[in-house]
């Protein structure tokens, strides 16, 4: 009999908590509809503008080089009453034309200010420290939707002397935080007539199935019906205080989705490799094996005598190195989860180029069970 007072008790309470921990916060595991959906014509919108940033530390445009910028000055400063001839040259070292970039949010109203992107489009050294003169910002109607000015943050910082040049970060895109304003408003729809649609993130129709029966278990039978493997029906309220409560309900709403198709990724151009954790291998041998060739030249010198007559002679003499690395037949086991396959995988001793070969090979020996996508 185990005393309440003893520490056996409190130290075997701790591992049953441990034990039944998983099961009673199974719920965790679950994601909400809003992270595994999104609402059908809620959307983001591009705006992009044509400035100018001033105030730089000589560190503008060469406008010898970059006549638009020249060009945006003097039309800039006659729209201030300040009339300048075309033909004049000028050069201005602390201005830079750039391009503006942000996203319009959904449900933006005017005078709401938003985040702002510049980078330069001339051949400026840096933006750091300049300020970015009043400029509208139009979507791809060609309308403007919004006013953008301010003070520009840059992350990087750079230094020239004597020829030699040094760079941290980016130094020619920065950000304006609240750095626009919004003029025009887009308008958003939440739904058609008596019903919202939901997106879903990928085309599942297991997972699709499960949120249609949360939705309906929770809300009502009926409420939602599957159009398709990503598009989800939902009958909602047409009061748009209702709506909107309605759709912050179902939102909340917890789902198990289906587990992930087993795939790989990988990219040629840097030798990453990512994989997820239903990437399985089957039992296959392998054999990887280097071939380097090194070339090498030594300069030869042959002088004459002094008294000889002759000329100096210089010659070239070159030498030819191949090394084949091992090539043995290794042999690996099936995998039934991702830390076997990354454990069967490093022992190739391959590099993340040579490694990527491999992967192709065992697909297409069906060894690898996982869909190999190249970006």
């Amino acid at each position: 009999m185990i005393s309440i007072r003893s520490g056996k008790f409190w130290r075997l309470a701790a591992i049953l908590a441990c034990c039944l921990l998983p099961l009673i916060s199974g719920s965790a595991w679950a994601d909400r509809i809003k992270d595994l959906a999104s609402v059908q014509g809620v959307r983001n919108n591009q705006l992009v503008g044509y400035g100018l940033v001033v105030g730089l530390d000589g560190t503008g445009d060469q406008t010898t080089q970059t006549p638009f910028t020249t060009q945006s000055i003097i039309n800039m400063l006659a729209q201030l009453g300040t009339t300048l001839p075309t033909s004049q040259s000028l050069q201005l070292k602390n201005v830079a034309a750039v391009m503006i970039t942000t996203n319009l949010p959904p449900f933006a109203r005017i005078g709401q200010q938003i985040d702002i992107t510049v980078s330069s489009m001339g051949n400026a050294k840096s933006l750091r420290g300049g300020t970015l003169v009043m400029t509208p910002l139009k979507g791809a109607d060609g309308q403007i939707y919004a006013q953008a000015q301010g003070n520009l943050m840059v992350g990087g910082v750079g230094a020239t002397a004597a020829g030699s040049k040094v760079v941290i970060n980016h130094l020619l895109a920065g950000r304006i935080i609240a750095g626009a304003t919004v003029e025009r408003e887009v308008p958003t729809a939440l739904g058609q007539g008596p019903f919202v649609h939901y997106e879903m993130g990928t085309s599942d129709f297991g997972t699709t199935q499960r949120v249609v029966d949360v939705i309906n278990r929770e809300m009502g039978s009926g409420t939602a019906q599957a159009v398709d493997g990503r598009l989800i029906r939902v009958n909602a309220p047409e009061e748009a205080h209702a709506r909107v409560a309605f759709m912050g309900r179902i939102e909340n709403l917890e789902v198990q989705p289906m587990k992930s198709m087993a795939k790989v990724i990988v990219n040629p151009r840097n030798g990453s490799v990512v994989m997820n954790q239903m990437v399985t291998i089957e039992s296959c041998a392998i054999a990887h094996g280097a071939l380097s060739i090194v070339v090498k030249g030594e300069e030869q010198v042959s002088q004459p005598n002094a008294f000889a007559g002759g000329q100096t002679v210089t010659s070239t003499q070159s030498e030819i190195e191949i090394k084949q690395g091992s090539g043995a037949l290794m042999p690996l086991k099936a995998g039934a989860n991702l830390s076997d396959v990354v454990k069967a995988i490093n022992a190739l001793g391959a590099n993340p180029q040579d490694l990527i070969s491999i992967l192709q090979a065992m697909k297409a020996a069906g060894a690898l069970r996982a869909d190999l996508e190249v970006i």
